[in-house]
């Protein structure tokens, strides 16, 4: 099997403002892309506030201390780009000719938002509307049952975007707050992909931030989380479908496992089309859902992520899914995986790593990623090779490893309760 390598030629930079700057030239790509990750996020909510990182991101393009909102979107889609914040940072594309009015921009919006008192209402409002839509629908409540009981009173198990009383409690002032205390130079890192000469964009981009206060870097704290044990949770709801989340906790990005792990989800619950084996078992063989899932790597990040299998059934197979999950987490933990089965998983995974890198704003997203979790610098030729060399052998063991069958935690949202789950 052939595994196609990247090369993105990344020139690494650092801005006077002590922000990381990441380039990444792409000669004769028709789209620029820049992505910032600044470290924090949710994290940072005042209790009782939450929500409030959420809103301070998404409401940076709302306008700045020279520009409107109108003007900023008007500025930007004549060139075909955009701009866009979110609780870690901002992100957006345009044109390739027009990549310093982006850059510019860009440094605009992340460094003087003013938060408008009409568009901070509005943007509120709006933000209320959704949580109260979400509050009664299941499958959003059951994803927030989940996160709860796999990590507990930690910030990694609360809603990004707060909850109604929350976000009913932010005001105006407490982004701008926010934004001053926590969206500093020294816990960003930013990354630019497209038709440009590194030189100069460090140069537009450490003009343009050289007034960004540099504020002071932020550590990763060991998370305290709840050990690994069988819980239940349940989000009642007069709806015909039950919506079930049966998982745990899972494992960092930097895990050693992480490139085996990737092939087994492809076997096990995320292959492509419904070749994986819980699609195949719960959704064609059992009939229990059209939509069904599982996966370990997804989430994994600074934090660990979650194993988490998810399918949305009628109210009584939900333990019949429930154990179909288990019965499929076992068989991969006792059964070796066939050399079919798994050319399949590998052919899929190696022939898509090198294909997602086709666009810009994926190479930059790639480059945070890489300085987020340390990724090592020959990371691009040598994940396609790890992927292709992961055994069957590997596949038996990250799975008895990282797979708990009998210390899942299981939240379901619908017409079901606590008992119902087993």
């Amino acid at each position: 099997m052939a595994a196609l390598a990247v090369d993105l030629g990344v020139v690494t930079f650092d801005l006077r403002c002590g922000a990381r700057l990441l380039v990444s030239p792409r000669p004769g790509a028709p789209v620029t892309a820049i992505q910032m990750h600044l470290r924090g996020g949710h994290s940072l909510d005042d209790k009782g506030r939450e929500g409030t990182a959420y809103l301070a991101g998404g409401l940076i393009d709302q306008g700045t201390a020279h520009h409107t909102e109108e003007e900023i979107a008007d500025t930007l889609e004549t060139h075909g780009g955009s701009l866009s914040g979110e609780s870690n940072g901002a992100s957006g594309s345009i044109a390739s000719p027009h990549w310093k009015l982006l850059l510019e921009m860009f440094a605009e919006l992340v460094t003087e938002p003013t938060y408008p008192r009409a568009e901070f209402r509005r943007q509120k409002q709006r933000l209320l509307d959704r949580l109260t839509v979400e509050r009664d629908e299941p499958r959003a409540q059951g994803d927030i049952v989940f996160k709860k009981l796999v990590y507990g009173t930690y910030w990694l198990g609360r809603n990004a975007s707060g909850t109604v009383e929350s976000v009913g409690a932010i005001e105006r002032e407490h982004l701008g707050r926010f934004h001053r205390e926590h969206w500093v130079a020294r816990r960003a890192v930013i990354a630019v992909c497209g038709d440009v000469d590194p030189k100069a964009v460090h140069k537009v981009l450490d003009r343009a931030l050289a007034h960004w206060t540099s504020g002071e870097d932020l550590p990763y704290p060991d998370p305290v989380l709840p050990p690994l044990a069988p819980r239940r949770g349940v989000f009642h709801a007069k709806r015909e479908q039950v919506h079930v989340f049966l998982g745990h906790l899972g494992v960092r990005r930097n895990d050693p496992d992480y490139h085996a792990l990737v092939v087994m989800d492809h076997v096990l619950g995320t292959g492509p089309g419904f070749t994986n084996r819980v699609a195949m078992r719960l959704r064609d063989e059992l009939g229990l859902a059209y939509t069904v899932h599982a996966n370990i790597h997804g989430s994994a990040g600074t934090y660990p992520g979650t194993f988490t299998a998810y399918i949305g059934t009628s109210p009584d197979k939900v333990r019949t899914a429930i154990e179909g999950f288990r019965a499929e987490m076992r068989r991969i933990q006792d059964e070796p995986v066939g050399e079919a089965e798994l050319g399949v998983a590998k052919d899929y995974v190696v022939g898509s790593f090198a294909l997602s890198f086709q666009r810009a704003s994926r190479r930059a997203s790639y480059m945070i990623a890489a300085e987020r979790f340390n990724l090592p610098a020959d990371n691009l030729h040598s994940a396609p090779l790890r992927y292709a060399a992961v055994t069957s052998e590997d596949i038996q063991r990250v799975a008895r490893k990282h797979l708990h069958p009998e210390r899942c935690c299981i939240a379901a949202a619908g017409p079901v309760r606590e008992s119902d789950l087993g």
